[in-house]
């Protein structure tokens, strides 16, 4: 779908960091050859059947990577011994996709002939195959990732950034992950799809003075005083395409979450938002490289952890 009119640029990152030397684009040609084809197949179809679907795959692998690395971890159901990541409060009721990653999981496995891909790995790539079919840029994803074992609702809890964090706030955490400021405007960018619901941005647009008061009263309608947790609006005009709508939105002081709104509210983040607003080309390339920084964030490798049989538990 990404050849539908809407741009793509390829990105072929290369960055040359020790912690990513352990994985590689490469790591399935031999052991799988047709893994990453099949993987785009299903998230194709997913994302053809229900837009929406693109931007819950890509929130998987986000909120997956900020949970002690991109692990899988995020993937495994509640057990006597696994205190699910699914029910923190940033995924409880909200996190989705999980059928599509089961299905996923399936293909690949039968495509192998064996479980050769790992669950973490299939949230990387599927994140990347969504933003290709809204119409986003491409990358290559460095791949190797093998799954976690254990789970953590507190470390979710405390390490997926809020919707109403401040800008120091948001700042601290990314550094926390070993992310500089760039990525986190950057990866925020991310918001050009999907949908927020009311209960994330309740307290924006009735509190906060740092909003456009047309689109706070529009948003009203979608979500009251009271009740409605659970009522959705688009993170940007655009929805279902991967664009720099969501910058320009900031600028006009239309962003839907306090913490999409503080990237431009006077801080040092303003100058490249404006820049993305204004400069699709470099959202594009940027974002593949931020991607392509988070994913690679304390993978778990080699003898490490293990490569699930199902997606939702441990072996």
């Amino acid at each position: 779908m990404a050849s539908n009119g809407y741009f793509c640029v390829v990105i072929f990152a290369a960055i040359a960091t020790t912690t990513f030397s352990a994985l590689s684009p490469n790591y399935y040609d031999y052991s799988c050859p047709n893994a990453l084809s099949t993987i785009r197949k299903v998230v194709d179809a997913a994302v053809q059947k229900e837009r929406r679907m693109g931007a819950s795959l890509l929130r998987l692998h986000f909120h997956d990577c900020f949970v002690n690395g991109c692990d899988g971890s995020i993937l495994l159901d509640p057990t006597s011994t696994i205190d699910s990541e699914k029910n923190a409060n940033p995924n409880f009721q909200s996190a989705r996709g999980f059928e599509v990653v089961d299905e996923i999981k399936q293909a690949v496995d039968e495509a192998c002939g064996k479980p050769v891909v790992s669950c973490a790995d299939i949230l990387a790539v599927a994140s990347r195959d969504s933003v290709v079919a809204l119409g986003g840029p491409t990358w290559k994803v460095r791949l190797g990732r093998r799954d976690s074992t254990t789970a953590s609702r507190d470390d979710a809890n405390a390490d997926i950034p809020a919707p109403f964090f401040s800008l120091s706030q948001l700042i601290t955490n990314f550094q926390n992950h070993g992310l500089d400021e760039k990525d986190l405007v950057v990866l925020a960018g991310a918001h050009t799809i999907g949908f927020a619901r009311c209960v994330t941005f309740r307290d924006h647009i009735y509190n906060d003075s740092n909003i456009n008061l047309y689109f706070a009263k529009a948003l009203k309608y979608i979500c009251p005083k009271n009740g409605g947790d659970f009522n959705l609006a688009p993170l940007d005009p655009t929805p279902a395409h991967f664009d720099a709508a969501y910058y320009a939105d900031l600028v006009q002081k239309r962003g839907i979450l306090h913490s999409d709104q503080e990237l431009f509210n006077g801080g040092s983040t303003d100058a490249l938002v404006k820049k993305y607003k204004h400069n699709t080309v470099a959202f594009y390339k940027d974002f593949a490289k931020s991607i392509i920084k988070m994913g690679n964030m304390k993978p778990l490798t080699g003898n490490q952890g293990e490569v699930r049989l199902n997606c939702r538990k441990v072996n």
